[in-house]
C-alpha cells in the first residue's frame, strides 16, 4: 500500500470512530461504544497522520476536523434540544447536553491527544479541551446563560417559600460555572453571583416589609434567626463559602441593619424585654458572618 493510500485509510478509519464518539452525545456510555483496542486504533490514525513531512503532515486538516466534530455536536445534538424550553426544563436539559458534551469531548481528546501534543509545543493552538469549552460557550451559552440564571433564581425563591424543588440542578448550574472559568471576577460563576446577590435583596426587604407588619419584634427576630439558618444550609450546597457569607449579609442588612428604626419603636411599644432581644440580635449577628 502506498503511502498517500495509507493516509487516505487512516483519516476514513478515523472518521468512523469520529461518527461513532457522537453517539456519546445521545447518552451512550464511551466503555460500552469503544474497546480499548479500538481507541488505541482511533489514536493511532491521528498519531500517523501527525508524524508526516510535508506535504503529507495533515495536521491542519486534524484540527480543522476536530472543531467541525464540535461544531456538528453543538448544533445536531445540543441547541435543538434546547430551543423552545425555559425555566426548569430548559436548566435540566442544559445540563443534561452538558454533561454528555464533557464525556465526548473527553474521548475525542483521547483520539486527538497527539496532536493536541503538537499543536501546544508547538504553539499553534490552544489546548483542545479549551477548544471544545470555548466553542460550548460561544455557541450555546452566550445566548441561553441568562435564561439559565433566571430559572436557577426562580428555583432558589420557590425554595425561600418552601415549595419543592430539585436542588441538584442548582448544584449542577453552578459547577457548570465553576468549570468554564472557576469564580474569577468576570466568569459565569461571578455572574451568577451578582444576580444572586441582587435578587437576595430584592427579596428580604418584601420580607422585611412583610414581617414588619405580621410579627412582633421578638418574633421577627426568630423569623430572622430562622431564614439566617436555612439560606446558610441551603446556599452552602452549591456555592463557595465567600459567596454564601456574601449573601447572608445582604440577608442580615435588609432584614436588621435597614430595618433598626422600626424594630426600635416595635421594641419600645411592646415593652420588649431588652436582654431577650440582644440576644437575639447578636444570635443573628453571629450567623451573618458565617
Amino acid at each position: 500500500m502506498s503511502n498517500v493510500k495509507r493516509l487516505e485509510e487512516s483519516m476514513k478509519t478515523l472518521e468512523e470512530g469520529i461518527m461513532k464518539v457522537k453517539l456519546i452525545m445521545d447518552g451512550y456510555p464511551a466503555c460500552k461504544l469503544f474497546t480499548s483496542e479500538e481507541y488505541m486504533r482511533y489514536y493511532d490514525c491521528v498519531y500517523l497522520l501527525c508524524i508526516q513531512p510535508p506535504p503529507y503532515d495533515s495536521s491542519t486538516e486534524l484540527l480543522q476536523r476536530y472543531h467541525a466534530a464540535l461544531d456538528e455536536s453543538i448544533y445536531f445534538k445540543v441547541l435543538p434540544f434546547l430551543k423552545d424550553k425555559s425555566g426548569t426544563s430548559l436548566l435540566a436539559e442544559f445540563l443534561r447536553v452538558w454533561t454528555n458534551y464533557k464525556a465526548m469531548v473527553k474521548c475525542l481528546g483521547g483520539f486527538f491527544h497527539y496532536l493536541d501534543k503538537k499543536c501546544t509545543e508547538q504553539k499553534s493552538s490552544v489546548p483542545l479541551k479549551e477548544v471544545a469549552i470555548s466553542c460550548f460557550q460561544n455557541r450555546v451559552c452566550s445566548d441561553l446563560l441568562p435564561k439559565l440564571f433566571d430559572a436557577a433564581l426562580l428555583l432558589i425563591s420557590q425554595d425561600r417559600r418552601e415549595e419543592p424543588i430539585d436542588r441538584s440542578l442548582l448544584q449542577g448550574l453552578s459547577t457548570f460555572c465553576l468549570e468554564n472559568g472557576g469564580a474569577k471576577k468576570g466568569t459565569y460563576y461571578d455572574m451568577f453571583e451578582e444576580r444572586l446577590l441582587t435578587d437576595t435583596s430584592s427579596c428580604y426587604s418584601r420580607f422585611a416589609s412583610e414581617w414588619l407588619l405580621s410579627y412582633s419584634s421578638t418574633d421577627y427576630m426568630l423569623k430572622v434567626e430562622q431564614y439566617l439558618n436555612d439560606e446558610k444550609g441551603k446556599l452552602s450546597q452549591f456555592l463557595y463559602p465567600f459567596s454564601v457569607e456574601k449573601l447572608l449579609q445582604v440577608v442580615h442588612l435588609k432584614l436588621i441593619g435597614e430595618t433598626t428604626r422600626q424594630l426600635i419603636e416595635k421594641q419600645k411599644a411592646e415593652n420588649l424585654n431588652s436582654t431577650r432581644y440582644q440576644e437575639l440580635l447578636s444570635r443573628c449577628a453571629n450567623l451573618s458572618i458565617g
